[in-house]
């Protein structure tokens, strides 16, 4: 996607071919910086300081961190130790379990003096994987946003929550994908763009990146999108996922459960954008996902620019406030219209998924 007018993707690697390079999201939306990542170590705390950030994006960034461990040492423990090491870092997303898997399975038949080269090639292979089913995504979604303006013949408004854009993402997004697609063809839409507290992902990254590449978009807090949709200002909403169950459930950052029940009562479609490695086949349902509790100063504290644009950390509430902070919650699959993956649009449920992955229905 596009940035003052130059297409990036949020991860790529280094002409060196012995270090990746990531645009670093805690600088955005005041500054755009790129990180370079030359070990496991570092991508690993990359991912757990949320330098990037995304279901997608953390799969892909944990295969190239598998990689980089193997350059280092490609013996089985090295192996071993890399993968549970990256795979601490963030235990909601499931995408990072399966990108690691994956890099794990291919060169584990190798002898060593093979296996870092040949997880370089396959960490490169799953990045150009999340650009196409992204894209596919957006293609599949679109539809939807242009039946609502051919009936309602005005700017389709979609509601999204924290980031699920091309930032989560190597490109293209997931629940932005059909935003970017439908703006491409020329539809004309709007988006609300929810703050996002504690981190304001919204705020920082879907209001930075909307406006990078020109849709028209307003921030709005958290608490707002209630109100809009009782008031009819609301046609779409549109969420991500860092992981979805067997039955249609969906993990996604905390605050979107609400969003769900707001677009359950006043009749407002509900969907979820996701790629196929987001679905936890191995879990029946959400009350099995394991939910992050993070750091309590990600509440206590807000930073920005202030008046004089300098970049000031400050403290919210009182000194010593306890504070609880769970990452995501679960939007369970009944208030979930439908969701958009890269074979097409299916209900939220086991049998809407299976008519999608038939190749799934044995997966124990």
């Amino acid at each position: 996607m596009l940035v003052a007018n130059q297409p990036y993707r949020t991860l790529w690697p280094h002409t060196d071919g012995r270090s990746v390079e990531i645009i670093d999201q805690r600088q955005l939306p005041h500054r755009f910086a790129i990180l370079r990542l030359a070990h496991a170590d570092a991508v690993a705390t990359a991912i757990r300081d949320m330098a990037l950030r995304g279901a997608p994006l953390i799969g892909a960034a944990g295969a190239y961190g598998l990689a980089l461990a193997l350059q280092a040492d490609a013996g089985d423990t090295a192996l071993q130790q890399a993968q549970a090491m990256l795979l601490a870092t963030r235990p909601t997303a499931v995408n990072l379990r399966w990108g690691l898997q994956r890099i794990a399975d291919h060169v584990r038949p190798l002898p060593p003096p093979q296996r870092a080269a040949a997880a370089w090639q396959e960490a490169a292979a799953i990045a150009d994987e999340d650009v196409a089913l992204n894209r596919a995504i957006g293609e599949h979604g679109k539809p939807l946003i242009e039946t609502i303006w051919q009936a309602k013949q005005r700017p389709v408004q979609i509601l999204t929550h924290c980031n699920a854009g091309w930032l989560a993402t190597v490109d293209w997004g997931t629940a932005l994908a059909p935003v970017y697609a439908a703006h491409d063809a020329g539809i004309p839409l709007h988006v609300w763009v929810d703050e996002t507290r504690p981190r304001n992902q919204g705020a920082s990254l879907t209001a930075w990146e909307l406006g990078q590449h020109g849709v028209p978009h307003t921030l709005i807090a958290d608490n707002t999108g209630g109100h809009l949709m009782q008031h009819g200002r609301v046609d779409l909403v549109i969420v991500g996922s860092d992981r979805t169950t067997r039955n249609g459930d969906v993990c996604n950052k905390i605050g979107t459960y609400l969003k769900a029940l707001a677009a359950a009562d006043n009749g407002v479609p509900f969907y979820v954008g996701l790629p196929s490695p987001t679905i936890d086949w191995q879990l029946a349902d959400g009350r099995q996902i394991p939910i992050e509790e993070r750091n309590a100063d990600e509440v206590l504290y807000i930073s920005g620019l202030d008046r004089n644009g300098e970049l000031r950390e400050v403290l919210l509430a009182p000194p010593g406030t306890a504070v609880l902070n769970p990452g995501f919650d679960v939007t369970p699959a009944r208030l979930v219209t439908g969701l958009i993956t890269e074979r097409g649009v299916c209900p939220a449920s086991e049998a809407g998924l299976l008519r999608l992955f038939p190749e799934r229905r044995t997966t124990p």
